[in-house]
């Protein structure tokens, strides 16, 4: 999404308690009352951006507005503490002085054209034969070589529905998160769906969603189901217009890893209490709850070894199904500190056979993050946690060999590669 500079935005601001910018009431220091500012949100803000322009943290600005989410819209007003740096200002220079033009000097007439001598005939060159000595012998071609061009990574181009842009990927592979980006003054009232889905193994195929935004940005979390190789398309409603896209997808390409694990291990994907598990679990992949993350997203561990990569077709069972590994598995010694991805609130904590200990984070925009294997859970469901909070400690738990972290980020139920959400706002 294209935003403008902080540095040519007209930013509004006007003192509160009901006195100018130059005047505040004697006592106000002594009473401890400290004046605030108040900003008005113009297109293409973010609460994140404007905390950040000004030394702020999101979350200042959303306990002092008391702000139950992070979404704005245009001509709401922010409180802001009046003692924060604002954005610095460019200052213009002035112009040079235009110097006054030069007089136009009058251009003397051409001399007239002197006639042209006529063209004597010469007689013509006699051949001259070459001695042996002088014919050197044909050089041979020399060889042709073959250059192939570097592949060009087409841009989609924007697509414009009832004066709201569309933005989507040139092209995306199997797994990947990615997002939709809408623009224009209309973006919030859209509607958008996957209608490649249906047909799909994915959970409430061709749902329709709404974007999550504010001040004409917005965005919808879209995912690739893993076995996914057809063109993923989708479908964005404003009012009675309709704008259909689509984007081809390719594969992973990975072998299939048929495991061999102790009976202990393998006995848990068959314990009573499985069925149990899933339902929970499933109950997370079903909430559509607002966005609740204004900062990037954070490795769960310090390292980021991979000791087992996503999407990679296995068997758990000699000749058994196969299936993929929905996450990535990070190693790390047991008892290491595992943290939060992002803000968010617990849905899931506790230990089950397959996962081991778990606790699954609710971001918000249909995402959950998911923390499987822990040695210890140190969090407890409808608890609200923040990024980089310490939520449990690795382990070997549930249907694991050694100990590591299995981490998975599920966009409305399906899985997607985690490290493409590590130091980014969305993926």
């Amino acid at each position: 999404m294209t935003r403008l500079p902080c540095l040519f935005k007209s930013v509004t601001f006007a003192l509160l308690l009901g006195v100018s910018a130059g005047t505040v009431p004697a006592g106000m220091a002594q009473a401890g009352m400290a004046a605030t500012l108040v900003y008005t949100v113009r297109a293409g803000d973010t609460l994140y951006r404007i905390a950040t322009e000004r030394g702020l943290k999101p979350e200042d600005l959303l306990r002092l507005n008391g702000l139950a989410s992070p979404t704005l819209s245009v001509g709401q007003t922010l409180k802001i503490p009046s003692g924060t740096p604002a954005p610095k200002a460019i200052t213009a220079q002035p112009a040079a002085p235009v110097q006054p033009a030069q007089p136009v000097r009058l251009v003397q007439p051409v001399a007239p054209v002197q006639p042209v001598a006529p063209v004597q005939t010469v007689a013509p060159v006699q051949p001259v034969k070459p001695s042996p000595a002088d014919v050197q012998p044909p050089r041979p071609p020399l060889p042709v070589v073959s250059v192939n061009p570097a592949p060009v990574t087409p841009k989609a181009a924007p697509n414009v529905i009832a004066g709201v842009t569309v933005r989507a990927p040139s092209r995306l592979k199997m797994g990947d998160a990615f997002v939709l980006r809408l623009s224009g003054e209309k973006a919030g009232t859209a509607t958008v769906s996957f209608p490649s889905e249906v047909g799909e193994d994915v959970r409430k195929p061709a749902e329709a969603l709404t974007p999550t935004g504010a001040a004409g940005e917005y965005v919808v979390l879209g995912r690739v189901v893993l076995g996914k190789t057809t063109p993923l398309r989708y479908s964005v409603t404003v009012g009675q217009d309709v704008f259909r896209g689509s984007i081809p997808v390719t594969g992973l390409d990975q072998p299939i890893q048929h495991l061999t694990l102790a009976k202990s291990l393998t006995d848990r994907l068959t314990a009573p209490n499985r069925p149990a598990e899933e339902k929970v679990v499933e109950a997370g992949y079903a909430l559509r709850t607002p966005q609740a993350w204004v900062r990037p997203f954070a490795a769960p561990l310090s390292s980021t070894a991979v000791s087992s990569s996503f999407g990679q077709p296995r068997t758990y069972l000699a000749g058994g199904p196969v299936a993929y590994h929905y996450g990535m598995d990070f190693p790390a010694p047991v008892g290491t500190a595992v943290r939060a991805v992002n803000d968010g609130r617990v849905v899931i904590a506790g230990t089950y056979p397959v996962r081991g200990g778990l606790v699954a984070i609710d971001h918000g925009a249909g995402l959950l993050s998911l923390y499987f294997h822990q040695s210890s859970v140190l969090v407890k469901v409808g608890q609200t946690v923040k990024r980089g909070d310490v939520v449990g400690r690795v382990g070997t738990t549930g249907l694991s060999a050694g100990p590591h972290l299995h981490l998975e980020m599920r966009v409305r139920g399906e899985a997607t590669l985690p490290t493409e959400y590590f130091n980014r706002l969305w993926p």
